[in-house]
């Protein structure tokens, strides 16, 4: 099935049309910077461009920054506040006139290394962390969503975890990798309170510096780079988007 895969972003947002069953872009992806201020009307006219684009007249999956229940934004993210309360899917369908479905971005990369990448066939409980503005999380058990894990919400002197160990945080305090190691190692500390994985694939740009830090992990919990890199969120998206259009061909 061929749909386009959006994935939204605080700085950018990125689309192309995907070939699901060869796992191929069908155009070179595109790229727009995100409006300032990140209105609700301001990214669907910024989605309708990426459409416009690729003169696309088809099903259209979107990753979207922030909690997203039943297509509805929860809270708002790094975007503008008026997001939350938002019913997503039904603002871009009524400004592209196309059927679209959307999930949180870092359950859409989960879906993508799980379907495309190091998660394809494992089992029990995998996690999927994005590291970048903030702390992405997708959690498996056996392959399926358990979505909305917000992993990076965790309190932390009461403030979000992420707002001390993502990566946003370590350029903007200038720390080295080994400098800032030990508040990764505090979350993942964290997070194994919570559930223990069995699994952890890191993804984001961090992923591919891996080697740098591997050695200084302390879990136990084996790790892996994600596969799928900065492709994850439009596949994983498309990949949602997948599924609904089969739900709605058995209704």
């Amino acid at each position: 099935m061929q749909i386009l895969g959006i994935d939204i972003g605080g700085t950018g947002i990125k689309g192309a049309p995907v070939d699901l069953e060869t796992e191929t872009y069908l155009a070179e992806r595109y790229r727009i910077p995100t409006p300032h201020p990140a209105t609700p009307e301001a990214v669907a006219q910024a989605v309708q461009e990426l459409i416009d684009h690729f003169n696309w007249t088809g099903p259209v999956g979107a990753g979207f920054p922030t909690v997203i229940v039943n297509g509805k934004a929860k809270a708002y993210g790094n975007m503008h506040k008026s997001w939350k309360g938002v019913q997503i899917n039904e603002l871009f369908t009524k400004k592209t006139g196309l059927p679209f479905t959307v999930i949180n971005d870092a359950d859409a990369a989960g879906i993508a290394e799980m379907n495309y990448g190091n998660g394809k066939g494992k089992k029990g409980l995998v996690a999927c962390i994005t590291i970048g503005t903030g702390l992405g999380s997708g959690l498996f058990y056996n392959g399926m969503l358990i979505p909305n894990f917000e992993l990076g919400r965790i309190r932390y002197k009461k403030e979000p975890i992420e707002k001390f160990a993502a990566n946003s945080v370590r350029k903007k305090e200038g720390l080295s990798y080994k400098q800032w190691i030990p508040r990764f190692n505090f979350f993942l500390e964290n997070v194994e309170l919570m559930c223990t994985p069995d699994l952890y694939i890191i993804g984001g740009g961090i992923s591919k510096h891996m080697d740098e830090f591997a050695h200084l992990l302390r879990t136990e919990v084996p790790i892996v780079a994600a596969k799928t890199k900065n492709h994850a969120g439009l596949l994983g998206a498309a990949y949602a988007a997948m599924l609904a259009e089969i739900e709605k061909q058995k209704s």
